[in-house]
């Protein structure tokens, strides 16, 4: 249920007043997405404040979930802090002028970012699901725009024609910017789409997702637009870079750290002398955030665990040559990881 979601970070948090008004957040304690709002929880229950615009919808949504709906006092969000004798919010997502505000009302402010990104982190069935289900569209989409990729092309045409297939099979939007990249713009890992049009034997880096319901997917391809014979060194890379990203998918369980399962794929490309050109990390969490916790880098301590969601992204970049990156989204069952985007990982020539 949504209301234990509230009361789960009010008990970590260890406050006697939780206040939250970050977007992402207030959606992941009350499933209603809205540009404005606040949600306040204590030892009487929890309450979604927000404006005139949502009101009506809020009601709705939540009727039935424990969760309170009202509109904000006259003196603003801020007021519900008022007589706080510690109020937990999220220092991460507060400016500096809303806490000074929170300063000036409650006694002292505790940082609640931890038990959001602890609890956030390992998804429950309903978000699993949801996450499955943009990934499903994602992948759906992807094979589908395969067949309009023709000579001439720009890249933001590639990625509109994308865009619009996650768009008619059911998503809500994309998860982020889609990275078009023809020939060599693949070799800046987040390359800006643009008016670069496809040349016979380019390379394609696509790098993509969608929301459902809240949440999203992220996975990213790398194909050849026809066999020039030319890109030997490429298909080489690209085997190695298949290897890690398999790699990864084999090795990594529960109670690794974000630093081990990163190890998983750097040393098979430090094995291959490509080490120094993986320029990122392995991976990063999913869900109502295209970026969250878990972190899987060379320097990460989080520890994962089953319910976590994260992408496994191994990739090398030549600069002004070409780049290559593979990319699922994955979760952990049962100690070990399980692939929800399922397109084909193979070189693809079209």
């Amino acid at each position: 249920m949504l209301i234990e979601r509230s009361r789960k970070i009010f008990k970590a948090a260890g406050a006697d007043r939780l206040y939250v008004t970050a977007p992402d957040l207030r959606f992941y304690l009350t499933g209603f997405a809205s540009t404005d709002g606040c949600v306040v929880a204590d030892e009487s229950g929890t309450t979604f404040y927000t404006d005139a615009r949502y009101l009506e919808a809020a009601s709705a949504a939540l009727s039935g979930s424990g969760i309170a709906v009202k509109q904000p006092p006259r003196g603003g969000y801020s007021a519900l802090a008022e007589g706080a004798k510690t109020l937990a919010t999220s220092l991460s997502r507060t400016t500096a002028a809303e806490y000074l505000e929170l300063s000036a009302k409650a006694e002292k402010i505790t940082d609640c970012t931890s038990a959001f990104e602890e609890a956030m982190s390992v998804k429950e069935e309903c978000e699993l699901a949801a996450i499955q289900k943009a990934c499903e569209i994602a992948d759906k989409a992807y094979l589908d725009t395969l067949g309009v990729f023709k000579e001439g092309m720009t890249e933001n045409e590639a990625a509109a024609e994308l865009e619009y297939r996650m768009r008619k099979y059911g998503a809500s939007g994309t998860s982020f910017e889609t990275i078009m990249a023809f020939g060599e713009g693949s070799s800046v890992p987040h390359h800006e789409t643009g008016e670069r049009k496809l040349k016979f034997g380019d390379i394609i880096l696509i790098d993509f997702g969608c929301k459902w319901g809240g949440y999203c997917s992220d996975c990213t391809r790398t194909l050849l637009f026809g066999d020039d014979k030319k890109h030997e060194e490429f298909k080489k890379a690209y085997e190695k870079v298949l290897e890690a990203h398999f790699a990864a998918k084999q090795k990594i369980t529960c109670g690794m750290t974000g630093r081990e399962a990163d190890e998983t794929a750097r040393c098979v490309l430090r094995e291959a002398g490509l080490d120094k050109y993986f320029t990122h990390s392995l991976g990063h969490g999913i869900g109502i955030n295209i970026h969250e916790y878990p972190y899987l880098s060379p320097r990460s301590t989080n520890i994962l665990k089953d319910g976590m969601v994260f992408s496994d992204e191994p990739g090398v970049y030549f600069e002004g040559d070409f780049g290559i990156r593979i990319e699922d989204s994955v979760c952990l069952e049962g100690g070990k990881v399980r692939s929800l985007t399922n397109t084909d990982k193979k070189l693809l020539i079209l």
